[in-house]
C-alpha cells in the first residue's frame, strides 16, 4: 500500500515511498530527462487536485487523481474526444474517411501522454533505464503505424510514413523552430552546442547510405543481368544486412548518449518562470504509470490500426495520392504535440531541446524504426527492403545534407529556418503532384510476384 498512498504537499500529490523522498530529485536522477522529455513538458499543465484530495477513500482518491492528470494534465486535452468518436465512426460505418481523420487527431494526444508515462516511470527507474524507456517509446506511434501496414503487405505505405517522419523533424519542425525562434530572438545571438548534431547527422548520413545501396544495387545488378526479377532476393539480403548494421549502430548510439558522453545529449534545465510544468517530482507511482502506459499503447495500436485500413479510402475521398498522406499528413498530425514542444523552446532560445527533438527523433526513425521494420518483415515472411525508390531516396538523402550544412557552425538565424521551410514544401508539392496509383501502396513484390505467375 504504501506505493499508491498520496499526500497532499503544495496542491499536488506526491509519492510516498518507492524510492522518492520529498519533492525534489537529485541531478543524477535528472539526468534521465531527455530533449522529448522537456519537448512534451512545455504542453503541460498543472492539475488542480483540490477537489480530489476531498475524497476519503485512499485507493479511489488516488485513481481518480491518476485520471485527472493523465487527461486535463496536457494542453491538448481537447483533442481526446477524438479517440471515442473514431471508435463509434468505426462501428457504425460513419465513413472511412471520418474514421481515418478522426483516427489520426486521437492520436496527437495519446502520443504525448505516452511521452509523460514514460517519464514518470524514469523517476523510479533511474536516468539509464529512463534513457532506454523514451529511445524505444519515443516514436512509438511511428513504430505501431508501420507494424500494422506490415500485417496488412501495405509495403510502400511502411515506406513512406517513416520516411516521411525523418523529413518532417529534419526540414518542418527544424525550420519553423529556427525560422520561429529566429525572428523571437533578432537582437539575440542564436547559439547552440554543434556536436550533439555532428554525432545525430553522421547516424543519418549512415541511415542514408544503408536506403541508398540497395536502389544502387538494384540498378548495377539488372543492368548487368538484364532481368527485372534478378535483384529481389540480393536486394532483400542486403537490405537485412544493413538493418543489422543499423541496429548495432543505434546501440553504440545509446551507449554513447546514455553512458560515455552524456554531458553531450543533457537537456537545459527550465527556468523557474518557465510557464512549462516541473518535472522534479513524480505525478503517480510506478504501478500506475506502468498500467495507464500499456493501455494507452493499445488504444494507440487500436487506432493505427484504423489509419492503415482506411488511408486508401481517404485517399480516394479526398482526392490526394497516399504517398502524400503518408509522407506528409501521418508525420504532421502523429507527432504534433512533440513538433509544437520544439517550436516553443526555440521560441525561448533553447536551441539544445529542440535540436535534441528535431535530430533526436530523427534518428530515431532512421536508425532504429526503419532497421526493426525490415527484421519484423523478414520474421514475418514479407518481403521490406530499403529500397525507397530514387525519387524518396534523393528527397532523403539531400535534406540530411541540407540539415547537416546548416548547423555546421552552433549559429542559428530565421534564414536558415526559412531555407529549411522551404525545402520541406517543395518535397511536399512533388508528392501531392505525384499521383501514385493505389496499388503501389500494397506489396509491391507481392504484386510482381502475382503478375509472373499470370504471365507463365
Amino acid at each position: 500500500m504504501a506505493s499508491i498512498t498520496r499526500g497532499i504537499d503544495g496542491g499536488r500529490l506526491l509519492e510516498e515511498g518507492g524510492g522518492i523522498k520529498g519533492g525534489g530529485l537529485s541531478k543524477e536522477m535528472r539526468h534521465g530527462r531527455t530533449a522529448h522529455n522537456m519537448s512534451s513538458s512545455s504542453l503541460r499543465k498543472k492539475s488542480d487536485l483540490s477537489l480530489v484530495s476531498k475524497v476519503p477513500c485512499t485507493l479511489l482518491r488516488s485513481f481518480l487523481a491518476n485520471l485527472q492528470e493523465i487527461f486535463l494534465g496536457t494542453k491538448l486535452f481537447i483533442l481526446f474526444p477524438a479517440v471515442p468518436l473514431a471508435v463509434v465512426a468505426h462501428y457504425y460505418h460513419f465513413g472511412r474517411a471520418w474514421v481515418f481523420a478522426l483516427s489520426l487527431l486521437g492520436l496527437t494526444p495519446l502520443a504525448e501522454r505516452v511521452s509523460f508515462l514514460t517519464e514518470q516511470i524514469a523517476f523510479y527507474t533511474g536516468p539509464t533505464v529512463g534513457g532506454l524507456l523514451n529511445a524505444t517509446c519515443g516514436n512509438a506511434t511511428e513504430l505501431i503505424i508501420a507494424l500494422f501496414a506490415l500485417h496488412r503487405s501495405k509495403i510502400e505505405v511502411v515506406k513512406w510514413s517513416l520516411m516521411g517522419s525523418v523529413l518532417s523533424n529534419l526540414l518542418l519542425v527544424l525550420g519553423t523552430s529556427l525560422f520561429c525562434g529566429g525572428l523571437a530572438n533578432l537582437h539575440k545571438e542564436q547559439l547552440f552546442d554543434p556536436k550533439q548534431a555532428e554525432v545525430n547527422t553522421g547516424l543519418l548520413l549512415l541511415g542514408a547510405l544503408c536506403q541508398t545501396l540497395p536502389l544502387i544495387f538494384g540498378y548495377a545488378v539488372r543492368n548487368s543481368s538484364g532481368e527485372q526479377g534478378a535483384t529481389t532476393e540480393p536486394t532483400l539480403v542486403l537490405s537485412r544486412a544493413c538493418s543489422i548494421v543499423m541496429l548495432v549502430a543505434y546501440v553504440a548510439y545509446l551507449f554513447f548518449q546514455l553512458k560515455t558522453h552524456r554531458r553531450l545529449f543533457e537537456s537545459q534545465e527550465e527556468d523557474e518562470n518557465d510557464d512549462a510544468v516541473s518535472e522534479d517530482a513524480p505525478a503517480m507511482g510506478f504501478a500506475s504509470a506502468l498500467a495507464w502506459l500499456i493501455g494507452m499503447t493499445v488504444v494507440i495500436a487500436v487506432l493505427s490500426e484504423y489509419v492503415v485500413g482506411t488511408i486508401e479510402a481517404a485517399s480516394e475521398s479526398w482526392g490526394i495520392s497516399v504517398s502524400f498522406i503518408s509522407i506528409i499528413l501521418l508525420p504532421i498530425v502523429g507527432n504534433a504535440a512533440e513538433h509544437a514542444g520544439a517550436v516553443i523552446f526555440a521560441f525561448k532560445n533553447k536551441l539544445d531541446i529542440t535540436l535534441g527533438v528535431s535530430l533526436g527523433s530523427a534518428t530515431q526513425i532512421s536508425m532504429f524504426v526503419v532497421p526493426l521494420s525490415v527484421i519484423v518483415a523478414w520474421i514475418m515472411g514479407i518481403e521490406l527492403d530499403l529500397n525507397f525508390k530514387i525519387l524518396e531516396t534523393a528527397c532523403l538523402v539531400i535534406s540530411i545534407l541540407v540539415t547537416a550544412f546548416t548547423l555546421q557552425d552552433g549559429t542559428s538565424h530565421y534564414m536558415k529556418g526559412f531555407v529549411l521551410l522551404l525545402c520541406y514544401i517543395v518535397i511536399a508539392v512533388c508528392f501531392f503532384v505525384l499521383k501514385t496509383p493505389l496499388t503501389e501502396g500494397l506489396n509491391s513484390s507481392y504484386l510482381a510476384a502475382r503478375k509472373d505467375v499470370m504471365v507463365i
